[in-house]
């Protein structure tokens, strides 16, 4: 069993991303299937087009983006939830005025974060 306040877990940079941090609020070491982290982005802040060979579960905290999924893109906002199946082709655009902040919670297994460049 674990608590916590999130305030508490440090915000590391995310290095593909702009203006993008990453709190890992329940990692491997406390739940084992799945990990719980908090993304923050500053209003047009993001992360490139990229895939992953784990799916993602994303709740929408606060303030508005726009994701690209596969060919389709979304806009999002405070109570929208999303889910991006393994290995199809996302990324995120901040639009403010206020931080963009989801939730997301992937499965414990081996992730290969891949940039799709060019496409």
């Amino acid at each position: 069993m674990s608590h916590k306040s999130a305030n508490e877990v440090p915000a590391e940079p995310v290095r593909a991303g702009s203006g993008t941090v990453r709190q890992v609020l329940i990692g491997p070491d406390e739940g084992p299937n799945f990990s719980m982290r908090r993304f923050t982005m500053e209003p047009g802040g993001g992360m490139p087009k990229h895939t992953n060979t784990v799916e993602h579960e994303q709740y929408v905290l606060g303030g508005a983006a726009r994701i690209g999924l596969g060919d389709e893109v979304i806009e999002v906002t405070q109570g929208d939830v999303i889910f991006i199946p393994a290995g199809l082709p996302h990324w995120y655009e901040s639009l403010g005025p206020e931080d963009f902040e989801f939730l997301c919670v992937v499965p414990n297994g081996p992730d290969e974060i891949r940039i799709v460049e060019g496409e």
